[in-house]
């Protein structure tokens, strides 16, 4: 690539940071970045890490930015910063090295990649998912390592495909396993041109049971967990959801023509694996969806594919527009990709209303919550152990903040983060271990002295964060207008 190509490829990265903005610690990041910070301080979370730990074990990701701390000295916040950026700088670059090969003008292979900066926060359909998230997690590593793996995979480097496919193996296993029957099956339309050949594996499914894969049956928590998940059930998506699985479908079918129309084979080949990719993708969801049998397999979600597919597939359209429409003409571009943008943009505003829409590393945060949390992690003590609502990331103006992740302490199960975690695991009691947690609980509003020392000899519980008004009688060391900060005497 030229200066100027990598030049405009970092200019895009900011842009689209300033477009989608950035919250190091919010939703799936209460996950991750409690992992991160206990590699970094092992007496941290005394309470609670199993329901972290259970997923942040299969992956090298909280190592990976520990490590880069440690060998940096940065903080955890510039740490998280920096390798985010990177993570949409090579998206793009990845991007961009696909687009090089499906479009010969320039016009085409920046009309791909400004497409995919645009639409990076855009929903995946119904699958609880973006493009790309508007914080650091296995999926950002992941999403440019799938894509250079098929890159690879289009030059006939089988080795390099291999060592991509490899990083993503110990960052995002699963993620590992959509890469590489994309790049298989790639392999397979070009030489065989059987586009159904994998369509068969989907058949052994039905005669799996419960049993036979996890040799017990799983709690009654851990069903009722798994009903709660609406999402993991393709039966339940609303109309507009199921649009965004076969609208893609339609539309790779009109790709695929268009290329063979214009002699492009590497544009053709790809829309064509794309396409059988989705439809197989979506024959197994709907497998593991509809027999009772395999309802225990709908955690692991074959739609989740559609990330992928999205990230292709406005590749492609992006390209298609910069070729036929766009060109040259700088209105036009203009014409499109600003009230895209603002689009974009305004829905993130939405979505973070009481939150800076760009959380800059060092900034004081403006959300009440985050700071009441950022308050906890400079004055209470390590082994602290705090109750809050157990449905607190979703009350107003909290704005999805993490608490394990921005306080740094432990905490009682809640019944958002955890609940989804416990469901990704029927062999381990997180879900009894979630449910009798939230349980205990119940009533957050109504709680007085009697319930909080009730939770104290329960769960060891020292400490609380409550809405205002406190309860009267509470010894609140810090308080705002939205949250107090009080401990149990």
């Amino acid at each position: 690539m030229k200066r100027k190509e990598i030049g405009l490829l970092v200019l895009l990265t900011f842009v689209a940071l300033l477009v989608h903005g950035y919250h190091p610690r919010a939703e799936d990041a209460e996950i991750y970045v409690p992992a991160i910070v206990r590699i970094l301080h092992p007496s941290y979370y005394p309470f609670g890490r199993e329901f972290f730990e259970a997923n942040s074990h299969l992956t090298l990701f909280p190592h990976l930015i520990a490590w880069t701390v440690r060998l940096t000295h940065l903080s955890l916040d510039w740490a998280l910063f920096f390798w985010y950026l990177a993570s949409i700088f090579l998206f793009l670059l990845a991007s961009w090295k696909i687009a090089s090969k499906c479009f010969s003008t320039a016009a085409g292979r920046w009309g791909a990649v400004t497409m995919v900066a645009a639409l990076l926060t855009l929903p995946v359909a119904g699958t609880s998912l973006y493009i790309f998230d508007e914080y650091l997690n296995p999926r950002s590593i992941s999403a440019f390592a799938v894509l250079f793996a098929i890159d690879a995979a289009l030059d006939k480097k089988y080795l390099l495909t291999v060592l991509w496919l490899a990083i993503t193996s110990v960052i995002h296993p699963f993620m590992t396993v959509f890469g590489l029957f994309f790049v298989v099956l790639l392999l397979i339309l070009e030489k065989f041109q059987q586009r159904s050949s994998m369509a068969s594996a989907t058949a052994l499914l039905p005669f799996l049971s419960v049993s036979r894969i996890f040799g017990k049956e799983p709690s009654a928590a851990f069903w009722q967990c798994l009903e709660d998940h609406r999402y993991y059930f393709l039966p339940r998506w609303e109309w507009y959801e199921w649009l965004g699985i076969l609208a893609p479908l339609a539309i790779l079918w009109w790709f695929i023509r268009m290329a063979r129309r214009r002699g492009n084979v590497a544009f053709e080949r790809l829309a064509e694996a794309t396409f059988a990719f989705e439809a197989i993708c979506f024959a197994a969801g709907l497998v593991v969806t509809i027999p009772h049998s395999l309802e225990i397999l709908t955690p692991y979600q074959p739609m989740r594919s559609l990330q992928l597919i999205y990230a292709l597939f406005f590749l492609f359209a992006g390209g298609l527009l910069g070729e036929l429409i766009l060109k040259k003409h700088v209105v036009r571009w203009l014409l499109l990709f600003i009230p895209l943008c603002a689009a974009m943009c305004f829905a993130q505003l939405q979505l973070f209303p009481a939150t800076r829409h760009v959380e800059w590393p060092g900034a004081a945060p403006e959300n009440p919550w985050l700071r009441a949390f950022v308050w906890i992690r400079g004055n209470t003590p390590a082994e602290a152990i705090f109750a809050l609502d157990p449905n607190y990331m979703a009350l107003p103006d909290e704005n999805y903040q993490g608490f394990r992740a921005n306080a740094e302490r432990s905490r009682l199960a809640d019944a958002k983060k955890d609940w989804s975690a416990a469901v990704l695991y029927p062999w381990l009691p997180l879900a009894d271990d979630c449910q009798s947690q939230v349980r205990a609980a119940n009533g957050w509003k109504h709680f007085g002295a009697a319930d909080f020392e009730r939770l104290k000899k329960t769960y060891g519980v020292t400490w609380v964060v409550v809405q205002q008004p406190a309860p009267a009688n509470m010894s609140c060391s810090y308080q705002n207008a939205a949250v107090a900060v009080c401990a149990i005497p």
